[in-house]
Order: C-alpha cells, then structure tokens, then sequence
C-alpha cells in the first residue's frame, strides 16, 4: 500500500480511537507529508473539522505555489466542503481511499482539472462498514441524514 494512504488510514483509526468519524487524510508536497488531520466533528465540536479540513489547517500557512503542487490523499471521497476547500487552494491530485461508502464530488473537481485517483483500499472500506454498523446515528449526522 501507498505509504501516504497508510498515513491517512492511520488519522483514520486516530479519528476513531477518539470516538468520532474514521476518515483521514493528508497533504504532501514534494514526498513528504506537510498537514494530517482525521475528521473531528465529535471531538471537538466542530461543523468544519472533516478529514480535509483538518489536514488543510494542519499544513499551516503555506504559498500558493506550495499547494498547487500538492497531492491530498483521503480515506474517503471528498464531500463538497472539502472539494470546495480542494479547489480554492488548487490542489491539483486527490488520492481516494474509497468511494463505495460516500461518492462525493469527484465529477466536480474532475470537471475542474483535478486528477482523480480512486485507490479502492479495502482496509478504508472495513473502517467505514464497521462505523456505520455500531454508529448509523453519527454516520447519518455527518453526511446531513
């Protein structure tokens, strides 16, 4: 497996093991990892705090030519904050974990010159199943159920 997949998958299992929602992802740039986060709308909260969104604020302040170079990788397809987030600071590659649990708005950021590169990790989707099977109450909050 992709060693930045396995990062996102490890923010996944953090988000878990906090009692929240199993999706990671990072952000790298030039082979390394520059911002991580795993979605913490439970622990802390949060409307925003998706995977994404927490590897985006992770990353810190970087230029622009930084993350127009830049490779997200994510547990799960990106829901349309974060392809909204995704575009805004052009990141040109999204790495997708999986997307038979939630597909998100790949066609949207493919419509806008992002490439799109669904890995169909087997580990993501066991994640996801046994989430949704012991809480289908917090699975549904988080996609707007």
């Amino acid at each position: 497996m992709d060693p930045f997949m396995q990062a996102a998958i490890e923010e996944a299992k953090k988000g878990l093991a906090q009692g929240g929602i199993p999706i990671g992802a990072v952000i790298v740039s030039e082979g390394k990892v520059i911002g991580r986060g795993h979605n913490q709308r439970v622990q802390k909260g949060s409307a925003i705090l998706h995977g994404e969104m927490a590897a985006l604020e992770n990353a810190g302040r970087q230029r622009a030519s930084v993350y127009e170079q830049c490779t997200l990788y994510t547990t799960l397809s990106p829901c349309i904050m974060c392809s909204g987030a995704i575009l805004l600071y052009k990141i040109p590659r999204v790495i997708i974990g999986e997307n038979t649990t939630f597909l998100g708005e790949e066609e949207l950021l493919r419509s806008r010159g992002v490439e799109i590169i669904v890995s169909d990790e087997q580990a993501c989707k066991d994640l996801m199943k046994k989430f949704i099977e012991d809480k289908p109450e917090l699975w549904n909050e988080d996609i707007g159920i």
